[in-house]
C-alpha cells in the first residue's frame, strides 16, 4: 500500500482521482458505500480509487474532552483498507489546528491543485457529511465546486441494517456493552481491535501460560473479563484466551486495564508485531484469586472450556 502524508504527494498518482473522503473511524457499511463507490467509479472511467482521511479524529483537536474511543487507530484503519477493502492508495491528512482553520473551499483548492494532470474526476462523501472551518463544506458546496471545475459528486445516504442507522457511535456503544452481534452487523464483518504486543512481567509463562501483552492504541474495549479470542498477525492466526482487566491477584486491581492473551500453539516470541483480535464470546468475569495456585487452575478451566467451544462448532 502507498501510504500519502501530504495532500501535495497526490501529483504523483496516476490520474483521474476518484477520491472517497471522509474520518472513517470503524470502516463499518455505510463507510464501505463510500469507498465502494469510489472504486466503481475508477472502474466505470478508469484512473485511481483513493481514500482521504485524517489523523488524529478531528475531535481530539476541535473538542478533545469529547474524543471518542477509536474503533480503528491509524495502523489498524490502513490494515483494514488493504485485507478487506483492496485499497492501494491512502492519503492521511495530518488534522492540526492550522488545517482546521481552513474553510471547506480551501480544503477542495487544495485537492485540486495538487492532483495530477489528469486531473480529479469524482468526490464521494457521506450525503450528512461537513468539513471545513465552521462546517462550512457540505455536499452542496462539493457540487457547487463540482460543476464550476469538473468533477462529479456523489453524497452517499446513510446506511439502515434491520432497521438500525449505521453510525460509528452506535458500535462503539454495542461493543462496550459487549454486543458483538450487534457491532457485526453495523460493520458488515466480526469487531476486532490492533495493537502491538509489549513486554510484561511474563508472570504467565512461570505458571504455564505465556501471554502476549497488548497495546491497543486506544481502540474501544468490550466490558472487562475473560473471552475466546482469534488473533491474527505476520499470516499466522491462532485461537487463544485473553483476560482484559485489571488483573487484581497479581496487581490487586490498581492500575488501568490491560489486554493480555494466552494464543494456542503460539511457540516463538512475537513482541513488538501486530495482532489483530477477534473478541469471538465472553467466558466469565475477571475475578480476585487467592493465589497464583488458584489462579493457574482458573486459567486452565478457561483454556478447557474454549476449546471445547472451538472443537463443538
Amino acid at each position: 500500500m502507498d501510504v500519502l502524508f501530504d495532500i501535495a504527494d497526490l501529483k504523483r498518482v496516476k490520474g483521474p482521482l476518484h477520491l472517497a473522503i471522509g474520518v472513517f473511524d470503524g470502516l463499518h457499511l455505510g463507510h464501505q458505500a463510500v469507498i465502494n463507490r469510489a472504486k466503481a467509479s475508477a472502474r466505470e472511467t478508469g484512473g485511481t480509487a483513493l481514500v482521504v482521511t485524517f489523523d488524529p479524529h478531528p475531535v481530539e483537536i476541535l473538542s478533545p474532552r469529547n474524543a471518542p474511543r477509536l474503533l480503528t487507530a491509524p495502523a489498524h484503519k490502513l490494515h483494514l483498507l488493504e485485507r478487506l477493502f483492496g485499497i492501494d492508495t491512502v492519503l492521511v491528512v495530518p488534522f492540526d489546528s492550522d488545517f482546521a482553520s481552513r474553510t471547506g473551499e480551501e480544503f477542495v483548492a487544495s485537492l485540486l491543485d495538487s492532483a495530477p494532470p489528469e486531473g480529479l474526476s469524482r468526490i464521494c462523501v457521506g450525503e450528512s457529511w461537513q468539513f471545513g472551518k465552521g462546517r462550512s463544506g457540505d455536499t452542496d458546496l462539493l457540487r457547487t465546486l463540482g460543476g464550476r471545475h469538473g468533477f462529479s459528486v456523489s453524497g452517499i445516504e446513510t446506511v439502515e441494517v434491520n432497521g438500525m442507522r449505521v453510525s460509528s457511535t452506535r458500535i462503539r456503544e454495542a461493543v462496550g456493552a459487549g454486543d458483538f452481534a450487534i457491532a457485526k452487523e453495523l460493520l458488515g464483518r466480526d469487531y476486532t481491535v490492533y495493537g502491538t504486543v509489549i513486554e510484561g512481567r511474563k508472570l504467565g509463562r512461570t505458571i504455564g501460560f505465556p501471554t502476549a501483552n497488548m497495546n491497543p492504541h486506544r481502540e474501544q474495549l468490550p466490558p472487562t473479563g475473560v473471552y475466546l479470542v482469534v488473533a491474527t498477525g505476520s499470516g499466522d492466526g491462532w485461537n487463544g484466551v485473553a483476560n482484559l482487566g485489571y488483573r487484581p491477584t497479581v496487581e490487586g486491581g490498581k492500575m488501568k486495564r490491560l489486554l493480555e492473551v494466552h494464543l494456542f500453539g503460539l511457540d516463538h516470541e512475537i513482541y513488538g508485531e501486530d495482532l489483530e483480535i477477534q473478541f469471538v464470546e465472553f467466558l466469565r468475569p475477571e475475578m480476585k484469586f487467592a493465589g497464583v495456585v488458584e489462579l493457574k487452575e482458573q486459567i486452565a478451566k478457561d483454556v478447557e472450556e474454549a476449546k471445547r467451544k472451538l472443537f463443538s462448532e
